[in-house]
């Protein structure tokens, strides 16, 4: 009996991501949460706690996956420089799979900033975790020759956290599919030239 109840949380956990990405923390109300969840708003406190346990929960759940998808493209080429291209067109893909694409870990950084110690530290994980793997990769594309050897390796991970970021943020903007491939690809080819 308890496994149909866990997808129903799945679900309802979902749609609270949905809702924190589109209004934010401050901006989504607890009566909208319980509507879009399709929950009363016993069930919400008995599930999840109050709306700010909620919203934490929408946010770990949120990155963790993301992360994942993220270090899958990554790591889905044996050449480095291929996998970081796939990395970025599948940020572009991700933006483009929505009409009004949006990110709660952007919207996060957005509403707190640096002020949210529980914020602070889910985005310093998952930064930490993304970077890491740029790093390696980043160190596999020189030591095959993909992309220069004096490329200062944190710098070119930070460049390419920040495309990401970049590609999310135009996105929501109404950039078209063509600008954001553009983006991607003038990332990659900054990457792959030859250092003066």
């Amino acid at each position: 009996m308890a496994r149909p109840k866990e997808f129903e949380r799945e679900d309802a956990l979902k749609k609270a991501v949905g809702i924190f990405s589109d209004h934010g923390y401050e901006g989504t109300s607890t009566e909208a949460l319980i509507g879009a969840m399709g929950v009363s708003r016993q069930s919400l406190y008995d599930t999840f706690g109050d709306k700010w346990h909620l919203y934490l929960e929408c946010l770990q759940r949120y990155t963790a996956d993301s992360i994942g998808e993220q270090l899958r493209a990554l790591n889905s080429a044996s050449s480095p420089l291929k996998g970081i291209e796939a990395h970025l067109n599948h940020a572009v893909a991700a933006a483009l799979a929505e009409p009004a694409p949006k990110c709660l870990g952007i919207s996060a950084i957005c509403e707190f900033g640096r002020s949210n110690p529980e914020v602070t530290m889910v985005g310093e994980m998952a930064s930490r975790m993304m970077v890491s793997a740029l790093d390696l990769r980043i160190d596999e594309a020189k030591a095959a020759g993909e992309v220069p050897k004096d490329v200062s390796g944190a710098d070119a991970s930070a460049f390419i956290m920040a495309t990401l970021t970049g590609i999310k943020v135009a996105a929501r903007a109404g950039a078209s599919a063509e600008r954001l491939k553009g983006i991607a690809r003038m990332a990659l080819r900054s990457l792959a030239m030859t250092a003066h």
